[in-house]
């Protein structure tokens, strides 16, 4: 039952308009629960990206975002970024922001490069906040500045965004800038949602082998999940789980109990990893519920990895960064990688930092693999010895070598050198990634 009531509540946000307010008080009225199952039922619809929660405007229906538009923000979620208040045009705060503009010019000049749903981020400037207003833009009012009433009743009646914040001009577009970017990268990473298979073939508690041998020949497949009455993945069943079972007996007997299961956000290099530890070929997708919605294969991860690592890049990481600094080249056994420790890279000791140092180490040994056999791999363990510090400018080489190669997993010696100085060492263990 309270399965029933919580499905209830997040089709019922769902059907809300966007923009409208929700409260739990308002939801647990008219839909006769308790302020508890609203509630959950409200976070909920948040992390799935049905909502968003703002200190003094309360909990807004947005729309959810489609991953190709992740970059773009919406005016309520400028509020959170900026820590900022709503001074006026409540309504308008769904509205996604195509473009923020600095009002920092005379306000002829000004107009010409507001366009709707803008956002003008300016200080104490009447004009410049009417004429936004006006063009249908949304307006960020920097240095904790109030506004005239005028303003604030242009923005209500206009329906856009009229937000206050302590910041001045320059941290504001650098913390917005900052977002968008943050989120480009995030646009990057591949997710378990962009290659699960939807709707997967699976088998019941009481189903027998006999069933699971009719599914394999319709499907040619020979791994499947088990579900409970309640769609619950209870298990997987394989063909080495039924090789000695009879046609009479039941999955539940044989199956692999509390399999390893994944959800739709996890990224798709933490689902390899799992695969490539574990030994496993098939990992059932479940919902919040727990309740089976897809299946994603070895074989599937595999490929989406190899395809992603041809795809430029749009927004650079910290490691992006780091290793973008560094040559690789061919040496005889392995593999050399070269570069200068640049500012960022460095604690406040001004030294090479030891997450640099170790993300340096583990991509030599990658590489060193790469040109050995060809194949990818997954660290499973390291052996790190930080024999001297490594200043800020100064070059450092890393030479990679195989020396234990084996059918499932390798040793790469790793060592790092400055002005031909033994600086760091390591042993690092890979583990085969295999379709």
């Amino acid at each position: 039952m309270p399965d029933t009531k919580h499905k209830k509540i997040i089709e019922y946000i769902e059907n809300l308009p966007i923009g409208c307010k929700i409260s739990v008080r308002k939801v647990a009225n008219e839909l006769y629960v308790s302020e508890g199952t609203a509630y959950r039922a409200i976070k909920e619809a948040e992390s799935l990206g049905f909502v968003t929660t703002m200190p003094r405007v309360g909990t807004v229906r947005i729309k959810k975002k489609d991953k190709e538009h992740i970059e773009q923000l919406t005016f309520a979620e400028i509020v959170n970024i900026v820590e900022g208040v709503v001074l006026g045009g409540k309504e308008g705060l769904h509205k996604t922001l195509n473009r923020f503009v600095i009002g920092a010019m005379e306000i002829e000049a000004m107009v010409k490069y507001i366009d709707p749903n803008n956002l003008l981020i300016v200080g104490n400037r009447f004009e410049a906040q009417k004429k936004a207003l006006e063009k249908q833009a949304a307006v960020l009012v920097t240095g904790g500045f109030d506004v005239e009433p005028e303003i604030k009743k242009i923005a209500d009646e206009k329906q856009l965004p009229l937000i206050q914040t302590t910041y001045d001009t320059f941290t504001i577009a650098t913390i917005i800038n900052r977002a968008i970017y943050d989120r480009l990268i995030k646009k990057d990473i591949v997710l378990v949602e962009d290659i699960w298979v939807k709707n997967p073939k699976y088998l019941l508690c009481n189903d027998t082998v006999g069933s699971w041998n009719k599914m394999v020949k319709q499907t040619t497949h020979t791994r499947f999940p088990v579900i409970n009455n309640e769609k619950k993945v209870v298990g997987i069943v394989t063909a080495k789980d039924v090789a000695e079972a009879s046609m009479e007996t039941s999955v539940e007997k044989v199956m692999t109990k509390n399999p390893t299961v994944t959800t739709i956000d996890n990224s798709l290099s933490a689902v390899a990893h799992t695969m490539v530890w574990q030994g496993i070929e098939l990992i059932p997708v479940v919902n919040s519920k727990k309740e089976l919605i897809g299946v994603v294969s070895r074989q599937d991860v595999m490929k989406a990895l190899q395809h992603g690592q041809k795809q430029p890049q749009v927004g650079l990481t910290l490691s992006d960064m780091v290793l973008s600094e560094f040559k690789e080249e061919k040496i005889c056994n392995g593999v050399k990688l070269s570069g200068k420790i640049t500012p960022i890279m460095t604690n406040h000791l001004g030294g090479a930092s030891n997450g640099v140092l170790m993300t340096l180490l583990t991509n030599t040994a990658y590489a060193t693999m790469q040109n050995s056999t060809h194949i990818d791999t997954v660290t499973e363990n390291i052996v790190t010895y930080f024999l001297k510090p490594v200043q800020i400018d100064t070059e450092l080489i890393l030479e990679g070598k195989v020396f234990e190669l084996g059918r499932k997993t390798s040793k790469v010696e790793v060592c790092a050198y400055c002005e031909k100085e033994l600086v760091c060492k390591a042993i690092i263990s890979l583990r085969v990634m295999e379709e």
